[in-house]
């Protein structure tokens, strides 16, 4: 038998420790944990994107420099936020998962992320991944083709792969995974495609499929009431294409569901749930604890999917466990996150299909443009915020006095949560999408007619997606490297 000294059996020790992330480190993360890390989507599971660091300021910002640059070898744009543990990168897009010492900028290693190319005809609104998740010595990541798969963090390495959803059904997955609890849960995307949405969790070490929980109610589901009778359900939409949060304490994801299926919400006459909706979910099983619906009847492409944010803040003078959503519908919501109560919507932008949310039914009250559009009518209006498509970020933590970003391609917003007052609007940032926002604003809205006699939902759900509303959307960041920078002396 070989002998083995005790230094390179601690090397070897050293060596897994150090690309085995456990789940207290992923607790901690942006919640007292090392600043050296980022190791979950939004940094931390309440995803407030907040940092304490303070070496970069307003007086010192100007002196950034790049220092290195990597080509990511992808034209089609940059959507991931990297993740980072003990001086490793991990950033991952729909052509690849790479691995980089951030010291240098010297790649690591490099896997492809490979898919059948027909599947990018089924992937809405651009080519694009938005990360990976890390848990024992894993790195885990999504493809188009709706795949999920686990690498080995220090070699990229396959050590599993698992098919999530058929894409020839129009099921991709554009959205970063999560591991809480110990379990690796999925969204995935299609709801312009004819899909049931579902939110699924499985074993991380395995692969194996623990759980599936559609967020279309069928039947014998609380809430299969709101669709109307026939199958329109399986067809329903409620995509899951953003990264769900997490309350440890409650041990309660939370995870938003995107537009109804098809668009035209004639053709499934009901609320629909939980289409535009959040959804409060045990990790362990997929129960759905609570939930809130942001809007019934969705007929306007309002995804429900923005990032859902955890603070506990004061409210009314009281202090409160709350998930705060800013929503494409343009409304900025704070609930109970422990129950789903609603406390607070208010516009953080100029909306018009809708005059205020009822405070004691927690609906929205559609106005006079929105019954006009139902009934199939050209309505030159804005339906919203320009299709709010950004993130939120908490830029103060202390409990009185937390403020909010808000974010869209034409503006930034600042406003605190507790009485949605802004505290000023930091900047314009660019046009919308591709347009200027005066063209926006001209830009009719269309709907389709109801289904003639003898048509079903199933017949028009694959042309009603050919005939979506004409906003062109662009990759925010169309930049396929990665480029840190640092402070220059002064």
């Amino acid at each position: 038998m070989g002998k083995f000294s005790l230094g390179a059996i601690l090397f070897a020790a050293f060596g897994a420790l150090a690309h085995a992330q456990t789940q207290q480190e992923l607790l901690r993360d942006g919640n007292g944990g090392s600043t050296d890390n980022v190791l979950t989507y939004g940094m931390g599971y309440h995803q407030q994107r907040y940092s304490p660091l303070k070496q970069i300021n307003k007086s010192t910002v100007k002196r950034l420099v790049p220092v290195w640059a990597l080509s990511l070898a992808n034209e089609v744009g940059e959507q991931g936020q990297p993740l980072v543990y003990n001086g490793v990168m991990y950033v991952s897009n729909v052509r690849q998962t790479v691995a980089i010492d951030i010291a240098t900028g010297r790649q690591i290693w490099a896997t492809p992320i490979e898919w059948d190319p027909a599947a990018a005809r089924v992937v809405c609104c651009g080519l694009s991944n938005r990360g990976v998740a890390l848990y024992d010595g894993k790195v885990f990541v999504a493809s188009i083709d709706a795949h999920l798969k686990a690498l080995d963090a220090k070699t990229g390495k396959q050590v599993w792969k698992t098919k999530v959803a058929e894409w020839k059904e129009g099921y991709s997955i554009t959205s970063a995974p999560t591991v809480v609890n110990g379990v690796l849960i999925t969204g995935m995307t299609g709801g312009e495609y004819g899909v049931r949405g579902f939110v699924a969790g499985y074993h991380p070490e395995t692969g194996s499929l623990l759980w599936r929980r559609h967020t279309t109610a069928g039947p014998g589901e609380k809430g299969h009431e709101t669709w109307p009778a026939g199958d329109a359900y399986l067809r329903g939409g409620g995509s899951t294409w953003i990264t769900g949060s997490y309350d440890p304490d409650l041990d309660l994801t939370y995870w938003g569901t995107s537009n109804g299926g098809p668009w035209d919400a004639n053709w499934r006459p009901g609320d629909n749930l939980w289409v535009a909706s959040v959804l409060a979910l045990r990790p362990k099983t997929g129960e759905i604890v609570w939930h809130y619906q942001w809007t019934p009847a969705e007929t306007y492409d309002y995804d429900g999917n923005n990032e859902n944010v955890l603070a506990d803040i004061v409210v009314n003078g009281v202090k409160r466990k709350v998930l705060m959503h800013a929503d494409r519908n343009g409304f900025l919501y704070v609930l109970d996150r422990t129950n789903g109560k609603l406390l607070s919507a208010k516009p953080f932008e100029k909306v018009n299909w809708a005059t205020h949310v009822d405070m004691a039914t927690g609906r929205p009250v559609e106005s006079d443009v929105s019954k006009r559009v139902r009934d199939v009518e050209k309505v030159l209006a804005v339906l919203g915020p320009g299709e709010f498509f950004g993130e939120m970020a908490i830029i103060s933590n202390k409990p009185r006095n937390a403020s909010a970003v808000v974010a869209d391609d034409a503006k930034l917003l600042v406003i605190d949560p507790s009485t949605h007052h802004g505290t000023g609007q930091a900047g314009e940032v660019g046009a919308p999408y591709g347009g200027s926002p005066s063209e926006q604003l001209q830009d009719p809205v269309a709907l389709s007619a109801p289904p003639p006699k003898g048509e079903s939902s199933t017949d028009r759900c694959g042309s009603v997606a050919a005939e979506r509303r004409s906003l062109t959307r662009m990759s925010r960041t169309p930049s396929a490297r990665a480029l840190p920078i640092r402070l220059a002396e002064r």
